[in-house]
């Protein structure tokens, strides 16, 4: 690391949060009533971190612009809605580093494509809002990630510069953004990553396989 980091700024889903349980049931309940089975739960995971338009597309097949897609989007968030803390969690190791981060006076926050009306509800039900200096989503802003504008709007309610912050993320909109953005970009190797190209080529700054090593990259440990 070559620069003094002030703040640390996460994706929520499969970054901060697993919430690939809630949201891979969703997909398969809405399945089960259209009289389909039951996908793998591994088959669904990695489409987490593209929301409702990922797994509506894994689930059913269908992209946006299709005539089935508005339909079906709405009722997988609807579905979603009502069971979004059933099983999400922070991942293992996510609430020691956020202490360490706060201990060493570091501030941290969220930037988050998830809408604000499940952004919101998951961040207090699972005791983030009240520590995250900002917590942005995906309507905070006139754009979303890859756009940087997000994680600018958490830096400035951070009180600190971009190129003062690190974004950590799960998705290559994450390295892109944060990269817009002039932060230093981490890649959260436990999270979900997408099906697309390896992250070894999303041109972060570092891959991170744990969440403690965050702590070794800010030199905190």
């Amino acid at each position: 690391m070559s620069r003094k980091v002030r703040a640390v700024l996460f994706d929520l889903d499969g970054t901060l949060i697993d919430s690939a349980p809630d949201l891979a049931g969703a997909a398969n309940a809405l399945r089960a009533e259209h009289g389909l089975a039951a996908m793998p739960y591994e088959q669904l995971r990695p489409m987490v971190g593209a929301g409702a338009r990922g797994m509506v597309g894994v689930a059913f097949g269908v992209a946006p612009g299709e005539p089935r897609f508005e339909g079906l989007r709405d009722a997988f968030l609807a579905r979603y809605e009502q069971g979004m803390l059933d099983r999400t969690c922070l991942f293992d190791g996510m609430h020691g580093l956020l202490g360490a981060l706060e201990s060493a006076g570091l501030g941290w926050g969220i930037v988050t494509n998830k809408a604000t009306r499940f952004a919101v509800p998951v961040a207090e039900g699972l005791g983030l809002s009240p520590r995250a200096g900002a917590l942005i989503c995906g309507d905070t802003t006139p754009h979303a990630k890859p756009h940087p504008e997000p994680l600018w709007e958490a830096a400035r309610r951070l009180g600190h510069a971009p190129a003062d912050c690190v974004y950590v993320g799960d998705d290559l909109r994450d390295v892109q953004a944060g990269r817009a953005a002039g932060m230093a970009t981490l890649v959260a190797a436990w999270g979900y990553l997408g099906a697309g190209d390896s992250i070894d080529t999303w041109g972060a700054d570092a891959i991170i396989n744990r969440p403690e090593a965050l702590l070794n990259w800010l030199k905190l440990a």
